[in-house]
């Protein structure tokens, strides 16, 4: 939420990481930026999953996905709403209880054996981390003094691929490997068939029950502990002034652009990720054990990218970085269409590496020199998450019609939009980093 900085200043340097009462609160945010990356990289392997345990196309699967991020879209104004009415902690804790219930749900959908109500479930835990992430970044930034706020919400999110990494394991540990193989499912009767659903959706519940149970704990903890906050969030006038907050947001450039810009680079996320399992299957021909750790290599790439590309920041014009990540992200894309074997598979994964830095990059150049329309600009930001509910269906059909391999050209048109934000950046002038601030 914060603008990214080209070199620190001594005063950034001498800045307290965070309030000293509040450091303890901190920590317990930075458990909130972990469990919603586990939580939305959980449900990356729940794609493959459903396919198999429901016998659906891939594009049935997918929605899978528009549950999850659809919610994110719905949720994020009414989390910009609580903020600015009840404050920051209000809105974590309506977050985190929504995101709780949510995991919970899944215990009676495991137990109706219902598709449909899998996607419930998903939908009020997004809705809950679609409150919860959209709260949390203000939230860190106003925990200390401004000077240390971009480096305190990099500190905040880097959090997020640790979460994102423990998700995707618990997939390949707990989920995966417990799954009924399908060849025992071709000599089973009809009988045994509803056994092995049932055994196998219970895989599926355990991992979201356990991150509900770590949610409840989180909530309790915040609930009960007093958070003073050096600056508390205003009311934000969304009427006068210019035409109002919606106005002032519409009529910036980099701002509108920078949503759209995130829209995409979510979209190319979700789908390299979503669907890296089922390329290492149907492509490489990987048994699916097997193709989950692949993803796992994918989300650690991305974790160790995220601290290198937070170094290269301090060093190039983040413009300049996102535009060369993203070009090499489509590259990767065009790879892993044509070459259809493990040079192909290893493409897919290198993907992370150009995504690493995306999210927070774009998140920065939009939002900078905002001021106080931050508040509502960040729910835009947020609300961009969109992409990774519709886009991920479009190459779900490319590749029921087409093959697993031609699907990747979705991201990589995703990634080319992307680089095409980072030159409308480098080529207009804007103001220095740093001369506007957003302020909690």
């Amino acid at each position: 939420m914060a603008t990214v900085p080209t070199e620190t200043s001594t005063d950034e340097r001498a800045a307290p990481l965070v309030a000293k009462h509040l450091r303890v609160p901190f920590i317990l945010l930075l458990l909130c930026f972990a469990a919603w990356g586990m939580a939305a990289n959980l449900t990356d392997v729940l794609v493959g999953v459903f396919r198999g345990i429901f016998d659906m196309s891939n594009f049935q699967s997918s929605l899978v996905q528009f549950a999850y991020y659809g919610a994110y879209f719905l949720l994020a104004i009414p989390a910009a709403f609580i903020n600015s009415r009840f404050g920051f902690k209000a809105g974590v804790l309506v977050g985190l209880g929504l995101a709780a219930l949510g995991g919970f749900l899944f215990i009676p959908a495991s137990q109706m054996l219902a598709y449909n109500m899998f996607l419930l479930a998903l939908f009020v835990l997004a809705a809950g981390l679609s409150i919860l992430e959209t709260s949390a970044n203000p939230f860190v930034i106003a925990m200390g003094d401004e000077a240390s706020s971009t480096q305190r919400l990099n500190l905040a999110q880097s959090f997020n691929p640790v979460g994102a990494n423990l998700g995707v394991l618990m997939g390949a540990v707990l989920i995966l490997p417990n799954l009924t193989p399908e060849e025992s499912k071709t000599i089973m009767s009809e009988a045994e068939l509803l056994a092995a659903q049932e055994a196998d959706l219970f895989q599926v519940l355990r991992p979201y029950v356990f991150i509900a149970s770590v949610l409840v704990l989180i909530w309790l903890l915040i609930a009960f502990r007093k958070m003073h906050l050096p600056t508390q969030p205003e009311a934000v006038d969304l009427t006068s002034g210019g035409g109002g907050t919606f106005a002032r947001l519409w009529a910036n450039r980099h701002y509108r652009y920078g949503v759209v810009a995130q829209f995409f680079n979510v979209a190319a996320q979700t789908c390299t990720w979503t669907f890296t399992i089922l390329y290492a299957q149907d492509v490489v021909g990987l048994s699916q054990d097997a193709a989950g750790w692949w993803l796992q290599a994918s989300l650690l790439i991305f974790l160790v990218s995220r601290f290198v590309m937070t170094w290269l920041l301090g060093i190039f014009r983040p413009a300049k970085l996102l535009l060369v990540m993203a070009l090499f992200g489509a590259a990767c894309c065009l790879t892993s269409m044509f070459v259809l074997n493990i040079v192909g598979l290893v493409a897919v994964v290198a993907i992370s590496a150009g995504l690493s830095l995306m999210f927070p990059t774009i998140y920065g150049l939009a939002l900078q020199g905002l001021g106080p329309d931050a508040k509502f600009g960040s729910a835009g930001l947020v609300m961009a998450i969109l992409g990774g509910a519709l886009v991920p269906m479009i190459q779900a059909a490319v590749m029921d019609g087409y093959g697993s391999s031609a699907g990747y050209v979705v991201p990589g048109v995703c990634l080319l939009l992307v680089a095409g934000y980072a030159v409308f950046d480098l080529r207009n002038t804007r103001p220095a980093v740093g001369e506007q601030t957003v302020e909690a």
